[in-house]
Order: C-alpha cells, then structure tokens, then sequence
C-alpha cells in the first residue's frame, strides 16, 4: 500500500507541530521531513523556515537534552557531550550546553550518586573491587576520570 504524497505544505505543519510538542535536533526534524516523503530540496528549505520562525533551535534543544539528562538521568558531561554529538548538534551548542550545568550542581550531583552506589556495595568486603566498581560505575555515568578519582579518595576515607 503506498501512502499519500503530502505537499510541502501539509509537511511543514507537520513538523511545526512535531518541534512544537518538544524542543528537536535539526537531525530529528530532518529525519521527520524526510519519513513525510519529502525531497531533499524541499527538506533544506522546509528547515530553513521552521529555524526562521522559531520552531527550530539547535542551541535550545542542546540546553534543554543537557539539562534533562543531568537533572533526569544524572548524567556526567561527557556522556551528555557524546548524546549531543550522536544528534550531530554542533561543538559551539554543545559547549554552551555544558557551560548551563553549575559546578555546584554537577559537584553535588556526583557525590549523592557515589554516597549511594558506596552503600549498595556494602557486601563488597575486599575494598579495591569495591573501589573499582565505584569507579567504573561512576565512568559509565559520563564522569571525568579526574572527578571520579576524587570522589573515591573521599569515599575511602570514609
């Protein structure tokens, strides 16, 4: 069964709409024209007008994807550089991005989820694999090594 063709202007409302409901990558508002059956010409200027009008912001959208992540998911920068990068959003937006994530925030944040992990791993009895674990988790997470290497030295002394 082959669908509808939409004109260029049904497609437009529909992506209008789709930026509307939540802030987009300009990949994911591409992606949605493209999934609409839109030519490539037609897609480039479709964007063009969805950026002039508003619905469109890739600065916004990597402020909005950080701060969601961090506060949500409690993701360390370099996992949220790395999801940012995956939706080809550009250095400069993913700079200004991190740059909204406070150093108290992201401190305090840091500590709260090593607190936690230190505690499920009480029936770790041999403290470097305990260590380890941390340290790996907190990795995972998106944390700078640097970061992680402090907080364990804290946890230790404790």
């Amino acid at each position: 069964m082959q669908r509808k063709q939409l004109s260029p202007e049904q497609a437009y409302e529909k992506a209008k709409y789709y930026c509307a409901y939540q802030e987009r990558s300009h990949r994911e508002a591409k992606e949605k024209l493209y999934s609409l059956g839109i030519r490539k010409e037609q897609v480039e200027l479709l964007l063009s007008r969805l950026i002039e009008e508003g619905y469109l912001n890739e600065e916004r959208f990597a402020i909005q994807f950080a701060g969601g992540k961090f506060r949500m998911k409690q993701w360390g920068k370099k996992k949220i550089e790395q999801g940012l990068k995956e939706k080809q959003v550009s250095n400069y937006c993913i700079k200004k991005a991190l740059a909204q994530i406070s150093d108290e925030d992201y401190e305090h944040t840091l500590e709260k989820m090593a607190t936690q992990k230190w505690a499920l791993l009480k029936g770790e009895k041999n403290i470097f694999i305990k260590m380890r674990k941390l340290q790996d988790y907190l990795l995972q997470k998106g944390y700078e090594y640097e970061c992680v290497k402090e907080i364990i030295k804290k946890m230790k002394a404790l």
